[in-house]
């Protein structure tokens, strides 16, 4: 189990969540179906329904059976090959997966096969996946994000997730830029103190902010006031007036015509359509 800190930072950088499905298919693979040493720059899954093989990892060799959704992530050193002349029957899929800068799984460590427990969903999924694939309308490009999310989404329930070690850090980082944000919403915050609290120059710190949370600093700030002043109208019978104090306005009008902005509704009207 992750820290509190790490998983909220995680589950911000989850927001900028970008998905692309590469290919996918439903394929028997022949008895010379192998690759040795080769490095791809995207993820593999392969549910497998029939057959026999081999897979070593970083060194670690696996042998994915029947009933098994088995993960090869990004930028890992791959080989494998059919055994004992009865090659895979499986669905698989390659498709990219990032979160800020990273993709998903450079930040996270999780173990690489599991046994499916709903084998005929899973089925069902990969199916339409491979379906929609071959489609060329814009319709089937976002069902095919929503089921290669709720693929990966089935992976993820089933395992327990870890932040990699040499990501850390990183994490530890924006988990402190997202803690002061989330401290000083009330008061109002700038680029100069978000940089100085990690100690970097605040012209980098603007880059390096937007690579990892995929807006500039002070759209995120905007973003975090928004999702803030809207649970305050909702779950609580503060005035718009207290409700602008605790999101770091100091007049009512200016943040009324800032939330209309965000929201196409004023906090009035925000609140009596949703309470």
């Amino acid at each position: 189990m992750m820290p509190d800190n790490e998983q909220q930072a995680l589950s911000e950088l989850l927001q900028s969540l970008q998905l692309e499905l590469i290919v996918a298919q439903h394929t028997q693979v022949t008895n010379n179906w192998g690759e040795t040493d080769s490095v791809p720059s995207y993820n593999k899954l392969y549910f497998i329904l029939e057959g026999e093989g081999w897979i070593r990892i970083g060194g670690k060799d696996y042998y994915p059976k029947p009933g098994q959704l088995f993960l090869m992530p990004v930028n890992s050193k791959l080989s494998f090959s059919a055994l004992n002349d009865r090659p895979y029957l499986k669905y698989w899929c390659h498709f990219q997966m990032t979160a800020g800068p990273f993709d998903l799984f450079q930040w996270i460590g999780v173990p690489l096969c599991i046994n499916v427990t709903d084998p005929d969903k899973l089925t069902a999924l990969f199916k339409d996946l491979v379906s929609c694939s071959r489609q060329r309308t814009v319709i089937a490009r976002l069902r095919e994000k929503a089921l290669l999310l709720e693929i990966v989404s089935l992976f993820l329930e089933h395992v327990p997730l870890r932040i990699l070690q040499h990501r850390s850090g990183e994490l530890s980082r924006l988990s402190v830029i997202q803690q002061l944000v989330d401290d000083r919403l009330h008061e109002g915050i700038t680029v100069d103190q978000m940089a100085e609290a990690v100690h970097l120059h605040p012209n980098y710190f603007i880059a390096y902010f937007k690579k990892h949370f995929g807006v500039p600093p002070l759209k995120y700030v905007n973003r975090k006031r928004t999702e803030r002043a809207k649970q305050l109208l909702v779950t609580t019978p503060l005035s718009i007036k207290e409700i602008a104090g605790r999101t770091g306005f100091k007049e009512t009008n200016h943040f009324t015509k800032f939330f209309r902005k965000e929201t196409n509704l004023s906090p009035t009207e925000y609140r009596a359509a949703y309470s």
